[in-house]
C-alpha cells in the first residue's frame, strides 16, 4: 500500500491529481478522510519541479543494429528511445489504470466490439504538422502489415475495420475485446505522420523530445520539443542515452557522475550501490521475466518430452537467489504472475526434479548430442551465469546442455527469434491478452517459441469477448496450462526492474510496467 500511496502523493505534487481524486483514492485505501486531507495539503505545498538541465542515462540493451522504426523495437534501448520521441494513444499508469495521451476520450459498444478514440486537438508532430485521426489509422494499418515485421502484429490483427471521421477513430473488432484500450498502449504503436508509411525510421513523432543524435549502439540525444501538447509537465531541456552494455562500465559511470541513471543493476552489486553516497537503488516488482526459449518447430525441440525434460531440469529457486539476489520470484513456464489481473494462483508450481527430467529425456529418444543454448551478457542481467547454472542442473539429470556465448551486439537481430534455443527476456504487458497476443498467438510476429496451438488461439479469442470475469479467469487458466505443458517457454524467474538513480534526479516513481518508469523517466523527472 505504501508504494501506491507514494505514487498518488507524487502525482499530486506534480499537479496531476485533483484534491477530489486524491481524497477518493486514499480513502478507498482505508485512510481516514482527515488524514487524507492533511496528506493532500502537504503534497500540494511541496516544492515545484525545477526546470532545465540534461538528464543522462547509461543503458544496457542497445545494439548497432537498432532502428528508430517503432515496429522493430525488440530490446531496451529502442523501447526507451521510441517513447522519448514518440507518443501513444494511451498509456498504462503505475497503478494499472488507463492513462489518456493522444486520445482524450475512450468509449465502447456494450459488446466491446466497437471502440471509439477521440483524438486530442492541437497535437503537433516534430515536423510541424498537426496530428490527425487519419495519422492514427495509418499507423495502426502499418502494424497490421506482416511486411512491417511489427512486434504489435499479434494485437492489431484482431481489428477488422478502422475508420477516421473528424477527430474520432473507430475500431471495429473481429471479435469482442474488453482489453482493447490497454493494447493501444503498446510501445510499438507510437503515432507517426502518415503512419510512418514513407519513412518509418524517421524518428518524427509527437513526443516530449525530438531526436538530435541517433547513433545505434553508441548514443541517442534529444532536445525538449517546445510545442509538445503536455509541455507544462516536461521539465528537462533534454535527455541523453549512452549504450553501456558492460555492467562494470555502466556502474562506474553512475558512481563517477557521468550519468544520472542506469538500468539493469547487477544484483551482485546492489548492496554496494545502496551504500554509495548520492545514489539510490530503485526496484519495482512487476511482470518482467527472464527466460530460455525453444523453437517448438525445430529438432530436437519439436519433441515435447525433450522440452519437458529441460523444464524439469532447471532449478528456479536457485536462479532467483543466485542470479536475482532475491529481487524477483520463481516462474512456472507461462508468462503470467500475480501482477496480472485474473491470475490463477492455484496452478501447481513446477519444481526442479532431476529424476523426472531424466525420465522425459530418455522417453524423448534424443541421441545424446550436445543441446546448444545460446546466451549473451546482455540477454538479461546474469544471463550467462544463469545458463551455466542451467547446464549444471541439467547435467545432474543426464542432459547434455552446452552453452554457446554470443556477443551482445546484434544479439536481438541474429540470435533471438532466429536460433532455436536462447536466453531472452520480456518486460511483460499490462494485461494477459496483450502478453499472449504478442508472443504466443500462432500468427504473432514475435512468437519467439514458434508455438502454434489451435485450441490456445481459440481460447484467447474467447477470453477477449468474455465479460464475466470469473469465466474469463477460467479461460486464462486453461491457456496457462496448455502453454506450461506444451509450449517452448522455460520461465525460471520473474525479475524486479532494478536501476540506480542519482540523488539529483527528482520525481521518480517506481513503475511495475517497465524499466525506467516504463520509458517515461525523461518526460516526468527533473534534476535538483
Amino acid at each position: 500500500m505504501k508504494d501506491q500511496l507514494d505514487r498518488i502523493i507524487e502525482a499530486t505534487r506534480r499537479g496531476r491529481m485533483s484534491r477530489r481524486e486524491f481524497i477518493s483514492r486514499t480513502t478507498a485505501m482505508g485512510i481516514s478522510a482527515g488524514l487524507a486531507s492533511a496528506l493532500y495539503g502537504k503534497a500540494a505545498q511541496a516544492q515545484e519541479p525545477k526546470k532545465g538541465g540534461i538528464m543522462r542515462m547509461g543503458m544496457a540493451g542497445g545494439e548497432s543494429t537498432n532502428s528508430l522504426d517503432p515496429a522493430l523495437a525488440a530490446s531496451e534501448v529502442p523501447f526507451q528511445v521510441n517513447l522519448t520521441w514518440g507518443e501513444t494513444l494511451v498509456d498504462v499508469a503505475p497503478d494499472g489504470t488507463l492513462e489518456l495521451r493522444i486520445a482524450e476520450e475512450v468509449s465502447s459498444s456494450a459488446d466491446a466490439k466497437e471502440w471509439k478514440f477521440k483524438i486530442r486537438q492541437g497535437v503537433e508532430f516534430h515536423d510541424g504538422k498537426t496530428l490527425t485521426a487519419e495519422d492514427v489509422v495509418a499507423t495502426l494499418k502499418r502494424h497490421t502489415d506482416e511486411k512491417s515485421q511489427s512486434g504489435a502484429l499479434g494485437i492489431v490483427q484482431g481489428i477488422a475495420d478502422m475508420k477516421a471521421e473528424g477527430d474520432m477513430v473507430t475500431l471495429t473488432l473481429a471479435s469482442a475485446n474488453a482489453d482493447l484500450p490497454f493494447l493501444m498502449a503498446d510501445y510499438h504503436l507510437v503515432i507517426q505522420p502518415g503512419g510512418g508509411m514513407d519513412n518509418p525510421a524517421a524518428g518524427i513523432g509527437a513526443g516530449a523530445f525530438r531526436v538530435d543524435v541517433n547513433e545505434p549502439g553508441v548514443r541517442h540525444t534529444f532536445t525538449r520539443f517546445e510545442n509538445y501538447w503536455d509541455a507544462g509537465n516536461v521539465h528537462l531541456d533534454g535527455t541523453e542515452f549512452y549504450v553501456m552494455n558492460d555492467n562494470t562500465a555502466r556502474t562506474a559511470a553512475l558512481q563517477s557522475g557521468q550519468v544520472h541513471v542506469i538500468n539493469r543493476v547487477d544484483p551482485k552489486i546492489v548492496g554496494l550501490l545502496q551504500g554509495a553516497a548520492g545514489i539510490k537503488i530503485r526496484s519495482a516488482a512487476g511482470r518482467g521475466h527472464y527466460v530460455f526459449i525453444m523453437h517448438v518447430d525445430k529438432a530436437p525441440f519439436d519433441n515435447n518430452d525433450l522440452r519437458m525434460a529441460l523444464k524439469y531440469a532447471i532449478n528456479r529457486q536457485e536462479m532467483v537467489e543466485k542470479i536475482l539476489g532475491g529481487l524477483g520470484t520463481i516462474g512456472n513456464d507461462f508468462p503470467i504472475n500475480k501482477a496480472y489481473p485474473l491470475f490463477d494462483d492455484t496452478i501447481e508450481q513446477r519444481e526442479y526434479d532431476a529424476a523426472k527430467a531424466a525420465e522425459h529425456y530418455k522417453k524423448s529418444g534424443h541421441d545424446g548430442s550436445p543441446i546448444i543454448l545460446r546466451a549473451a551478457p546482455g540477454a538479461f542481467p546474469g544471463a550467462v551465469d544463469a545458463a551455466n547454472l542451467f547446464a549444471a542442473s541439467a547435467k545432474a539429470a543426464g542432459i547434455p546442455l552446452e552453452i554457446k556465448l554470443e556477443p551482445d551486439d546484434g544479439y536481438w537481430t541474429n540470435v533471438w527469434n532466429v536460433e532455436p534455443f536462447c536466453a531472452s527476456y520480456w518486460g511483460g504487458r499490462p494485461v494477459q491478452d496483450q502478453m499472449y497476443s504478442t508472443a504466443y498467438l500462432s500468427t504473432a510476429d514475435w512468437n519467439d517459441t514458434k508455438f502454434k496451438n489451435a485450441k490456445f488461439d481459440e481460447l484467447l479469442l474467447a477470453a477477449r469477448g468474455e465479460l464475466d470475469q470469473d469465466k474469463r479467469k477460467g479461460i486464462y487458466s486453461e491457456m496457462a496450462h496448455i502453454l506450461r505443458d506444451e509450449g517452448g517457454l522455460i520461465l525460471p524467474m520473474f525479475n524486479d526492474f532494478v536501476c540506480g538513480v542519482s540523488d539529483q534526479v527528482q520525481g521518480w516513481i517506481d513503475d511495475p510496467n517497465g524499466e525506467l518508469m516504463n520509458g517515461r523517466a525523461s518526460g516526468k523527472c527533473w534534476l535538483a
